[in-house]
């Protein structure tokens, strides 16, 4: 019998891992690299979450989402770097204050 787990996973993990990479633009554009602590929160809650939920997917996917949290906060930092050398639009109202 075929297991689909690993694939539905891998599916999942590709998703989350996409959805990540215009939260940290979207955040940098409109609050600055600065909010990385709720990252940092966000990613310590999930990953705890993730060792007692009782659904194998949900755990991992938890677990995914605790980790590309955790991650987002360097990619903030880098994308504070793409900013500053033109790769990504500045946010004007954010200069003025």
């Amino acid at each position: 019998m075929v297991n689909f787990d690993g694939v539905i996973i891998g599916v999942c993990a590709f998703l989350i891992i996409g959805i990540f990479h215009p939260i940290v633009i979207k955040t940098e554009y409109y609050f600055s690299s600065k909010v990385w602590p709720i990252f940092l929160i966000i990613g310590i809650i999930c990953c705890v979450v993730s060792l007692f939920l009782p659904n194998y997917y949900f755990r991992i996917l938890v677990g995914i989402i605790g980790f590309s949290s955790l991650w987002a906060i360097g990619e903030l930092k880098e994308q504070k770097e793409r900013v500053e050398k033109g790769w990504f639009p500045k946010n004007p109202r954010k200069e003025k204050k």
